[in-house]
């Protein structure tokens, strides 16, 4: 039995650009909602429609304080609510979470969630400590140090992979080698002009800070770098002595995603592409691994989703991963006894980009196409967050 549908068609994504480059001028919110509002319209939906939204995002911006409420103002929606989510790398996730758990109190038939980050020109926040000696407080790189120090595991993000490549015995050639596949499975994304990316991700004109002319345009992802054996064999793992070098890892970006969800299957079929297929949201779950192993922790996600379908690895048709390491995809092929290569086709996180909030989002509508084109099945989402945490997302499309 699902717990939400979402419409075919009702979701969008802004090209994700590489942290420093293409959207670094832009407030993720302001960004998010210009976006949503050029993606409803090319799809026929208007706010009038909604009665809830959820706005996800991992990296503060000024004003962000007033979150959901302000978005839903920027895109023509006054007199919408909803809660500000940030659940690190699983945002995504967790808003279908977040919607569908209002539609089973009856609060909401028709949803909106978005999410927005900018990991370009992180904040650095001061914070006062009156008691300290001289008064003096203590500083925080939002972006950086949350990349380089978890508080309760005491260790990096990088730390983490290698943690887990450790452990199962991955190794730096079938890292790189994963990556190699990964790029060659996201080219399949960009034959034909796009046509998949095009599916859910329409070319943007750029514009300036305060949204009022042009600078440019983006036709698909900014800043993905061309991937090169003989120069990846030479690099040098990040930690000594381990295994993960940065050809192994993803990229910060800049970007934003929108999906719409309703509590009907009627109701979204009257809102998603005529004569699209239905897409059911089956469940979602979470879970946490160890402490400094969270590349590891999609897996018990996973299994917690598919325990409380009744189902099996084996009946998964498509599988898409949230993967900041090459080790995420590894250690979960392994864990399930699958073929790595025959995950994320299309692209995924490792290879396009990693904005944080939005990433998830962006991984389910692709994994939604793709079973569109196989002429349906059951599709499942995974991927890690910081904290040694992950959540897993099923879906079926018929």
């Amino acid at each position: 039995m699902a717990i939400a549908y979402i419409p075919y068609g009702a979701y969008w994504c802004s090209p994700f650009a590489r942290w420093q480059g293409a959207f670094a001028h832009l407030h993720s919110v302001k960004f998010a909602a210009h976006v949503t509002r050029d993606a409803m319209a090319a799809r026929g939906l208007t706010t009038d429609m909604l009665d809830y939204c959820a706005y996800g995002y991992t990296v503060i911006q000024p004003n962000i304080f007033y979150g959901a409420p302000w978005f839903s103002a920027l895109i023509g929606a006054e007199g919408l609510s909803g809660p500000t989510v940030n659940q690190a790398c699983a945002t995504g996730p967790r808003l279908i979470a977040t919607a569908a758990g209002e539609m089973a109190l009856g609060n909401a038939g028709v949803a909106l969630v978005a999410a927005g980050d900018r990991l370009s020109n992180g904040a650095h926040v001061y914070y006062p400590a009156p008691g300290g000696p001289g008064g003096t407080g203590s500083s925080e790189d939002w972006v950086l140090d949350s990349f380089n120090h978890d508080p309760f595991a005491k260790n990096a993000m990088v730390d983490t992979a290698e943690n887990v490549a450790r452990r199962d015995g991955i190794d730096t050639a079938e890292q790189h080698a994963l990556v190699l596949h990964r790029h060659g499975q996201y080219r399949q994304a960009l034959t034909d002009d796009r046509a998949f990316q095009r599916r859910f991700m329409a070319d943007l004109d750029i514009p300036d800070a305060a949204f009022r002319k042009t600078t440019g345009t983006a036709s698909g992802d900014q800043g993905i770098q061309p991937v090169d054996p003989d120069k990846m064999a030479r690099l040098k793992p990040v930690r000594e002595g381990g295994s993960v070098t940065f050809a192994g890892q993803t990229h910060p970006a800049d970007g934003n995603a929108g999906m719409i969800l309703c509590a009907d299957a009627g109701r979204a079929a009257e809102l998603g592409k005529p004569g699209g297929p239905r897409v059911a949201v089956l469940a979602v779950t979470q879970a946490r691994e160890e402490k400094g192993f969270m590349p590891a922790a999609p897996i018990k996600a996973t299994q917690r989703a598919l325990d409380a379908l009744g189902l099996t690895i084996a009946d998964i048709d498509a599988i898409k991963s949230h993967n900041p390491f090459a080790v995420n995809d590894i250690a979960f092929a392994r864990a399930f006894g699958i073929d790595w290569q025959a995950m994320n086709n299309f692209g995924s996180s490792l290879i396009w980009g990693h904005p944080q909030g939005p990433t998830g989002l962006r991984g389910i509508m692709e994994l939604i196409e793709e079973l569109e084109m196989r002429g349906g099945g059951t599709g499942l989402f995974q991927g890690c967050a910081a904290g040694d945490s992950a959540m897993a997302v099923v879906i079926r499309v018929s």
